[in-house]
C-alpha cells in the first residue's frame, strides 16, 4: 500500500487548475503500479480536492483529515457540494480536536497527514507560507521528518 498526502494552494483558477490536475494524475499513476493507493487530504478547495478526485478516479481509497469540527463553514459555499461528495466517498474521516479551523488546526491536520504518509505531494509555487500551516510549512515538516516530497507547479501556473 502506498499512502500519499497532499498539500497545496487553494482557489486555483483555469488554466492553472487544469495544469495541476493533469500533473497530479500523472504523479499518482507513477505510484499506483500494483500496490493499493491511499490518498490523504484535508479536502480544501484547490489542490486538495483535485488530488482527492484523482485518487478516487485511479481506484484508490481516500482518507479525509478535517482540521476542525466546523471546517466546512470556512470553505467557499459554492465548493460545499464538491466537499460533501468527496467526504462521502472517503473510507476514513479523521477530525482534529479543534472546534473552529485556524492556523493551528490546519498545521495539526497537516502534521497528522504527513506523519502517516509514505510521501507528500505539494502543489506549491515555492513561495513562503502566508501564515502558519501553509504549504511551505507542510513541505518543511515533511522534509525535516524524512518524508519524500514531490513538488508540482507546472510551467504556466499562476496564483491569484
Amino acid at each position: 500500500m502506498t499512502r500519499i498526502a497532499i498539500t497545496g494552494h487553494r482557489g486555483l483558477q483555469d488554466p492553472t487548475r487544469s495544469l495541476v490536475d493533469a500533473a497530479l494524475r500523472a504523479e499518482l499513476r507513477r505510484h499506483s503500479g500494483g500496490a493499493p493507493l491511499v490518498g490523504v487530504s484535508c479536502l480544501a478547495d484547490g489542490a486538495d480536492a483535485l488530488f482527492a478526485q484523482a485518487v478516487l478516479d485511479e481506484g484508490g481509497s481516500l482518507v479525509a483529515v478535517l482540521p476542525a469540527q466546523r471546517y466546512r463553514e470556512r470553505l467557499p459555499s459554492d465548493y460545499h457540494p464538491t466537499f460533501d461528495s468527496l467526504l462521502q466517498q472517503a473510507t476514513e474521516v479523521v477530525t482534529m480536536d479543534y472546534d473552529r479551523p485556524g492556523r493551528e488546526a490546519y498545521m495539526a491536520a497537516s502534521v497528522h497527514m504527513v506523519d502517516g504518509a509514505d510521501r507528500l505531494v505539494a502543489v506549491w509555487d515555492g513561495q513562503p507560507a502566508a501564515g502558519r500551516g501553509g504549504t511551505a510549512d507542510v513541505v518543511t515538516h515533511a522534509r525535516d521528518n524524512g518524508v519524500p516530497v514531490t513538488v508540482i507547479w507546472p510551467d504556466g501556473c499562476q496564483r491569484d
